[in-house]
């Protein structure tokens, strides 16, 4: 990583003291607690990945919430038919391949056969309508592949956790590991944003013939970011999966695929720590309010959306970053640039 690119700035302290947070938080609270933010951190990596295809190259998509279920219900499958827990990561690593594949098959079709913008949406937004409405209707018995049945509305239980050899992530096993791939991909996605291949998903978005005026192979780009959401957006259902043991197709429909676009555009699609902070207190305060409706979580997320894209619509947490940003370390970054000149006053000399 360029070193010089590293900035004292407000996302960067904010993202290390949120992973410190994260790494130390079971220590001062319950196994239950512990265990409910292991379902928003499994979360985290389906914003995470439009954020990365929206935020970064600007493919605006509701498809995520598909292949959160593609790679879910694919591990499931391929896990319990073969039956072996010491084969369970292999299913993890296959799963996150097959959504990646997925997603790059559906994106070389759309990008080289030049769809774009808002009909990337529509597309996908189909892809996560038939994909929800067909595995609803798969209850019958001769709906099974191998021994597992798809089990309609109901999905499919008793999936089994991730083992390594004897060694099974549960509790807070499973919370580390999750928290671990959590800070492998954000950092990952971190050094991406300044990397060349980063830069030109940027120019992309912000003016894409342009770029490809410039000679790059703009589809090349689009649909390589496009797999990598895909392949995020799966992991975060294979973790998911494992989390409950359980997956239906109410967890990948209409409301799912809405849920992550809302809460990207609220935090800030072109942020990554934004779109993680964001999260994760959604999660907490939906779950909050479960005792009286969740639904009211979701019903206030909209309506603060609307406030967003009215007052912020670079994002509630980006804006929040810039502020402080503007308050402290712009006052820190002066400082040199005085002492300077009060330096070259006492030799008798002046920068002007």
């Amino acid at each position: 990583m360029n070193t010089s690119k590293i900035k004292l700035n407000t996302e960067n302290i904010v993202g290390i003291v949120m992973f410190i947070g994260l790494f130390v938080y079971p220590l001062f609270v319950s196994s239950y607690q512990v265990l409910n933010l292991s379902y928003f951190l499994s979360m985290v990596f389906l914003s995470m990945s439009l954020a990365l295809i929206w935020g970064f190259c600007g493919i605006f998509s509701f498809g995520q919430a598909a292949f959160f279920g593609i790679g879910g219900y694919f591990y499931a499958i391929l896990t319990m038919n073969i039956g072996i827990s010491a084969f369970t990561p292999v299913g993890l690593i296959v799963g996150v391949l097959v959504g990646a594949a997925i997603a790059w098959v559906l994106g070389y079709f759309m990008f080289y056969g030049g769809v774009n913008d808002v009909f990337v949406g529509l597309i996908t937004l189909c892809l996560t309508v038939v994909l929800e409405t067909f595995m609803g209707q798969t209850a019958g018995s001769e709906w099974k592949i191998g021994e597992i049945g798809l089990g309609g509305f109901n999905g499919i239980d008793g999936i089994p956790t991730i083992s390594f050899g004897s060694f099974m992530l549960t509790g807070i096993n499973f919370y580390y590991f999750i928290l671990f791939i959590l800070l492998v991909v954000y950092v990952g996605l971190r050094y991406l944003g300044i990397s060349k291949f980063g830069y030109t998903a940027i120019a992309i978005r912000e003016n894409r013939e342009r770029t490809k005026l410039f000679g790059y192979n703009v589809p090349k780009y689009q649909t390589t970011i496009f797999a990598i959401g895909g392949g995020l957006a799966s992991l975060s259902g294979i973790l998911y999966a494992t989390w409950g043991s359980y997956i239906t197709p109410s967890s990948f429909g209409l409301t799912a695929a809405t849920l992550p676009v809302v809460l990207v555009a609220a935090a800030g699609r072109k942020n990554i720590t934004a779109s993680v902070i964001f999260t994760i207190a959604y999660y907490w305060f939906s779950q909050s309010l479960s005792a009286s409706g969740s639904e009211y979580a979701l019903v206030i997320l909209g309506l603060g959306l609307v406030l967003v894209i009215l007052f912020v619509p670079e994002g509630i947490v980006v804006a929040l970053f810039k502020w402080i940003d503007q308050l402290v370390f712009s006052r820190i970054r002066k400082k040199p640039t005085i002492k300077l000149k009060e330096k070259e006053k006492v030799h008798g000399h002046s920068i002007n």
